[in-house]
């Protein structure tokens, strides 16, 4: 947990150490951020608004390092593009201020869930043309190179792999990867897809990543046929 309110730091650490979770604390962003470098975590929750390094370049530079441990992030900034720009520097949920710790609870639950490595998954790598996606590593290779992604990212990419071809809008997209059940006016879409495309990059510009977009309507991994 990287939280500097001391008031809300001492409630949360209690409320997760009630619900059997162990809890490391910093204090500010250059501490969370060393920490987050220094030994893996479940789950990271993240205040938004910190000092030395907010939360917001925090998260960007832990997923600049290739870490996609979960992001939950917390702020008193409630307004829609604030919740934007957390999930479009790779957060996996928005949590505003204040809260009931049941739901923080709940929250932290639903994002293991979603981001634990399936049982009985098959195949457990996505093979489209040169493009592969192993469902465990979440690790994406196009042609000759290779990437860790984001979990947005990920979920993103497997989404649009699980049916080559299919054109999806970016409303169903923001719907299935954010689990946002509206249309806001943004490019959190277009954004993540861009970084999926400068992680993996294009070998030529005679064989691009197969990630299309269609105007108007949204994105699509374009099939064996259509290349």
């Amino acid at each position: 947990m990287i939280e500097d309110e001391p008031r809300i730091a001492d409630f949360v650490t209690h409320g997760l150490e009630g619900a059997g979770y162990a809890v490391t604390h910093a204090a500010d962003g250059e501490l969370g951020l060393a920490c987050a470098r220094e030994r893996a975590h479940t789950v990271v929750i993240l205040d938004a608004m910190l000092p030395k390094l907010d939360g917001f370049e925090l998260l960007r530079l832990m997923r600049q390092d290739g870490n996609t441990t979960p992001v939950i992030m917390l702020s008193a900034k409630v307004d829609l593009p604030y919740r934007l720009l957390g999930f479009e520097t790779g957060a996996d949920d928005y949590l505003p201020k204040p809260f009931f710790m049941e739901e923080l609870v709940a929250r932290i639950k639903a994002v293991l869930h979603r981001h634990s490595a399936p049982v009985h998954t098959t195949p457990q790598v996505l093979h489209i043309g040169g493009l592969s996606l192993n469902l465990i590593t979440r690790k994406a290779q196009w042609q000759d190179v290779s990437a860790a992604l984001s979990p947005r990212e990920f979920s993103l990419l497997e989404y649009l792999m699980q049916s080559p071809g299919q054109i999806f809008s970016r409303k169903k997209i923001l719907a299935h990867v954010w689990e946002i059940d509206f249309d806001p006016e943004t490019n959190v879409v277009d954004v993540c897809i861009q970084r999926i495309k400068r992680k993996l990059g294009r070998k030529s510009e005679s064989a691009p990543l197969p990630i299309e977009s269609v105007r108007g309507v949204g994105y699509r991994i374009r099939t064996q046929e259509a290349l």
